[in-house]
């Protein structure tokens, strides 16, 4: 399978590569800037430049089978930076995985009282924009990924996608490593079942 992966340098994206590679895909890292890209020790990816700002000057995906995004707002972005990669990944003729963060959007509360606490003091501002984004992907066609609290840590044995709408609110905060996270994305994409929707990654028993 030929992967995709827009934010590539970032912390899930460069998990995406990795483990996209280690499968035995072959990966094209979407950046903004190529020259400072740094090829992953699994095996080299093809590079592309690509800023969601500069939608005139993305490039073409036709020989992609799926895309990947782990699009964030970096330091130094301004608000807007997720509505643009949404709507620009919207009209793209290719199948799309995006990530979304829990909390936002259609999950508000979903983490429980505590989590979406936590969320408004940490994330703020962002949430809107995420659920805003989501929205205009979901529309498009994508599937999403509302991920948890993200940590650094192993991929988990027990990991699942869970549909949104099946999700049981924890008692306590939920987290999943972001190794887990960029492992569940890739699984959808090798054996796509959600379709255009929610999903929830989830790491550890049931």
């Amino acid at each position: 399978m030929r992967i995709a992966v827009l934010g590539a340098t970032g912390r899930v994206g460069r998990l995406v590569v990795t483990q996209a590679l280690e499968r035995g895909h072959q990966v094209v890292a979407l950046v903004r800037r190529p020259e400072q890209y740094a090829q992953p020790a699994p095996g080299r990816v093809e590079v592309r430049q690509a800023d969601v700002t500069r939608p005139q000057s993305f490039p073409e995906l036709g020989d992609v089978d799926v895309l990947v995004s782990a699009l964030g707002i970096g330091k130094g972005d301004g608000p807007g930076t997720l509505l643009a990669g949404a709507r620009l990944l919207a009209g793209l003729p290719v199948r799309t995985l995006w990530l979304g963060a829990l909390g936002s959007g259609a999950s508000t509360g979903a983490g429980g009282g505590i989590y979406q606490g936590v969320m408004r003091l940490f994330v703020g501002k962002e949430l809107a924009e995420k659920g805003a984004a989501d929205a205009i992907v979901l529309a498009g066609g994508a599937t999403v990924f509302h991920a948890p609290d993200m940590w650094v840590g192993e991929v988990s044995a027990a990991r699942r996608n869970v549909p949104l709408a099946q999700y049981p609110k924890p008692l306590l905060p939920p987290h999943a490593s972001r190794a887990t996270v960029a492992a569940l994305m890739l699984d959808e994409a090798e054996r796509p079942a959600a379709g255009a929707g929610i999903l929830v990654p989830m790491a550890g028993a049931a």
